[in-house]
């Protein structure tokens, strides 16, 4: 399981550096403008130098509206200023279709220009709450649509947490779907060290955080601590060792 961090600023990135170690993607956003808010392409800039150069850079496009052509603009946008993970989350689309619409221009726009980046189809694990796709077309919608990967978070950030909207038992249908389409599947929403069981046991490629990491546990007012990430990573690996331990036990 790869651990994606989410600064949302240069000096937070440089913090993200000094735990380098303990991560696997730096990703930017901006917090204010949503659950995916884009942040500017010069922090994205910014933050990909202050980051070791094995570390991959991943950029959150927004919470986008149903707007193909609009998304794929600031899709390239994103790689071209040093993303090669680039999140969209696909807010303002209420049908599969016009998710796949949408994800298809993202993946032409982002792969004409850097083949190798990888693109993420996101959705909400609230998606009732605000009408957009649901949770569990995403692997398909992402799939079809030649995305690399496919990602549940949360749009409203009100306290409520991943497993508040999705069970545990449907996140793991949402792995095994992305998993059957040859996608990555990605899991974030105010996800803390005591879901890192659950999520190991499920399968999960990616897990997304941000609140976990910074002091006070306040993704808004606390900034991420390296000592904070180092620990959620351990507790990651323990997870690892376990669930390792006792498959092979099991076999």
């Amino acid at each position: 399981m790869l651990l994606l961090v989410s600064p949302d600023s240069v000096a937070e990135a440089r913090d993200c550096a000094l735990a380098a170690e303990h991560l696997d993607i730096v990703d930017v956003k901006k917090p204010d403008e949503g659950s995916l808010g884009a942040n500017y392409p010069w922090v994205i800039r910014e933050i990909r130098a202050a980051v070791p150069a094995d570390k991959p850079v991943s950029a959150t496009v927004g919470d986008v509206p149903y707007k193909p052509g609009t998304v794929a603009q600031a899709a390239l946008g994103a790689a071209v200023s040093g993303a090669t993970y680039i999140k969209v989350g696909l807010y303002g689309c209420t049908t599969p279709s016009q998710a796949i619409e949408v994800m298809q221009g993202v993946v032409r726009a982002v792969k004409d220009h850097r083949p190798d980046a990888f693109v993420v189809a996101s959705g909400y694990a609230d998606a009732h709450r605000i009408g957009s796709v649901n949770p569990l077309a995403l692997p398909d919608i992402a799939h079809r649509a030649g995305c690399d990967a496919a990602m549940l978070d949360t749009a409203i950030k009100d306290g409520t947490r991943l497993f508040d909207h999705v069970s545990p038992d449907a996140c793991a249908e949402f792995v095994h779907r992305a998993h059957a389409a040859d996608l990555l599947a990605a899991l974030a929403g105010s996800i803390k060290a005591t879901d890192l069981g659950t999520l190991t046991r499920i399968g999960t490629d990616i897990v997304g955080v941000r609140g976990a990491v910074c002091e006070g546990g306040d993704r808004t007012a606390g900034r991420i601590r390296p000592l904070l990430v180092a620990a959620f990573r351990a507790e990651m690996d323990r997870h690892a060792r376990e669930h390792a331990a006792a498959t092979t036990t099991t076999n």
